[in-house]
Order: C-alpha cells, then sequence, then structure tokens
C-alpha cells in the first residue's frame, strides 16, 4: 500500500519528533516535510503542490497561527487532506478549522489513536 505522503505544520521539535516516529510506526504515513510557522507552512504547501496526501497543522505556532495555514491551502485550492492536530480542539475552534476547510480535527492530548486510524483509512482509499 502507498505511504500518504505527509507535511507536518507543528513548531515544538519534541512533539515533532515523537510525532513522527508515531505516524511512522503505527500507520501508513511518511513524513517528508515539516514546518514550524506559518510563513514557512504556506511556502512549503506551495512548493509542494500536488506532491502532498495530508497536511497535518497544529493551532497555535511561534509564527502566525494553523488556521493561517488552513486558509492558505483554501484559498489555494491544494488538493490535500488538512486535519488539525492540537491541545486546544474546544467545540469552537473546531468549527472554525472545518469552515477552513480542515477535513478533521483531532486533540493532541486524547485523539492519537483516532488520527492515526484517520491515516489508514486515507492510505486505504487512496492505494484503492
Amino acid at each position: 500500500m502507498p505511504k500518504l505522503k505527509t507535511f507536518i505544520v507543528e513548531d515544538n521539535p519534541v512533539i515533532l519528533k515523537n510525532l513522527i516516529a508515531t505516524l511512522e510506526d503505527l500507520s501508513d504515513v511518511q513524513v517528508v516535510g515539516s514546518a514550524g510557522s506559518e510563513r514557512e507552512a504556506v511556502s512549503e504547501l506551495q512548493q509542494r503542490d500536488g506532491q502532498l496526501d495530508l497536511v497535518i497543522v497544529d493551532i497555535f505556532l511561534n509564527s502566525g497561527s494553523g488556521l493561517g495555514v488552513l486558509r492558505s491551502a483554501q484559498n489555494l485550492e491544494l488538493p490535500v487532506r488538512r486535519v488539525v492536530l492540537s491541545n486546544y480542539a474546544t467545540p469552537e475552534m473546531r468549527r472554525r478549522c472545518l469552515e477552513l476547510g480542515a477535513d478533521r480535527v483531532f486533540d493532541k492530548s486524547s485523539e492519537l489513536e483516532e488520527l492515526i486510524a484517520y491515516c489508514d483509512e486515507a492510505a486505504e482509499s487512496q492505494g484503492g
């Protein structure tokens, strides 16, 4: 089964490292890049247009926000699945993310298994 080419927008290096290890070990994901700021993420997504299957976005970044990344991806009509992984997955934040084109919103502290299941389903639907 082909792996999901995944780009992660996360500004915490420890979380990023653990997330990459978890996703690559437990699901059909190949992390092909990451960014820690909104500007860097948007630039990378534009350069990789059509080369990515999935973007995982944190809401709070050192510079800018994940909402800005989602808004740019939506405006650019990038053909990529977009999910949010945040400690701040309140009902209001979930609603805003979905309005900005996120396919799903996952809570970092309690929904990693759901994210892994989502990645596996996405890889299967893409491969088949």
